[in-house]
Formats: C-alpha cells, structure tokens, sequence
C-alpha cells in the first residue's frame, strides 16, 4: 500500500523522454481515423445497441490528432530555431 505524505518532494522528476513526436502523432491520428471507417458499416448495428458513441469517439480522436499534429509540428519548429539561435551567437564569439 503506497503512503502518501505531505512533506516536500524527495527527488526532482526526470527530464521528458524526447522521441519521434510527430510520427507517433501522425500515427495516432491515422489509427482513429482508421478505426472510424471500419466502424462506419456498422452504425445500425451500434445505434441498436446505444453505442454509437464508440463511432463518434474515433471522429473526435481523428480531429483531436489533426490538432496535436499541428502542435507537434509548431513545436518541433520551435525547438529547432531555439538549438540555431543558440548555436549563432556561440560561432560569433569564436
């Protein structure tokens, strides 16, 4: 059974795990669209049995990928110009 406590952190949190960002959010984003279609056919079938929310969860989570593949893509840019503006200054001063 864990313990909790309401004294102050012991440790600090570990730094992000970076990786392949985008494709895994372009990926994502495929696989609920994906999933969608396959489901699509078969709206009767989920509207009999009141679980045509399970259709509408793989639009939302396609729609929401299209927004995280924007947010992916802005930030990898900007992670980019931060790593050349501060590698200029550093060539400048050698």
């Amino acid at each position: 059974m864990a313990v909790f406590s309401s004294g102050p952190i012991k440790h600090e949190a570990p730094e992000p795990l970076e990786g392949p960002v985008v494709p895994t959010v372009v990926g994502g984003t495929i696989l609920w669209f994906v999933l969608f279609l396959v489901q699509l056919p078969f709206y009767g079938w989920f509207e009999d049995r009141g679980t045509t929310w399970w259709v509408w969860t793989c639009l939302a989570g396609a729609g929401l990928g299209l927004i995280g593949i924007w947010y992916v893509r802005k930030r990898e840019a900007a992670i980019k110009r931060a790593a050349a503006a501060e590698q200029t200054p550093a060539a400048a001063a050698e």
